[in-house]
């Protein structure tokens, strides 16, 4: 729960890295509020199913629509800032605009592990951020 609200606190930061598991730990928990959304929309009626034979497609009801409006940005950004670990440009979220083949390459570059050490985006959101020097004694005035 500590990433999804790390990347709500960061809702609308294009700039830095992203570690993996804070990319997909927002993934899961906004797709388990989304499931229970749809289950509670589809009991209010405000969801509505349309089956076709072996088609179906469910369009969110009210609380679905608000919910994924709130979170639209703060998926667009955590999904730059995943990119930006990998070393590539925010633009190429777009990629996943291109049917089929974009989102797959999307998925892809959002799966690859970040670029280790700093990069053109910012340091390794794995490495520790040191303070300062760390001695046991203390330092002599000159």
């Amino acid at each position: 729960m500590q990433w999804y609200l790390k990347v709500l606190k960061q809702y609308a930061d294009f700039n830095g890295r992203a570690r993996r598991t804070e990319f997909w730990m927002f993934v899961l928990i906004n797709t388990l509020i989304s499931i229970a959304l749809g289950i509670v929309d589809a009991a209010m009626g405000t969801a509505t199913v349309y089956g076709n034979g072996a088609m179906y497609s469910f369009s969110p009801g009210i609380l679905g629509g608000l919910y994924g409006l709130a979170v639209l940005i703060p998926s667009l950004a955590v999904t730059v800032r995943r990119l930006h670990d990998t070393d590539r440009s925010g633009w190429w979220i777009l990629i996943g605009l291109i049917p089929l083949v974009g989102s797959i390459v999307l998925l892809v570059f959002t799966c690859l592990e970040g670029t280790r050490g700093p990069n053109a985006h910012g340091t390794d959101p794995k490495q520790p951020v040191m303070a300062g020097p760390q001695t046991d004694y203390p330092t002599m005035p000159v």
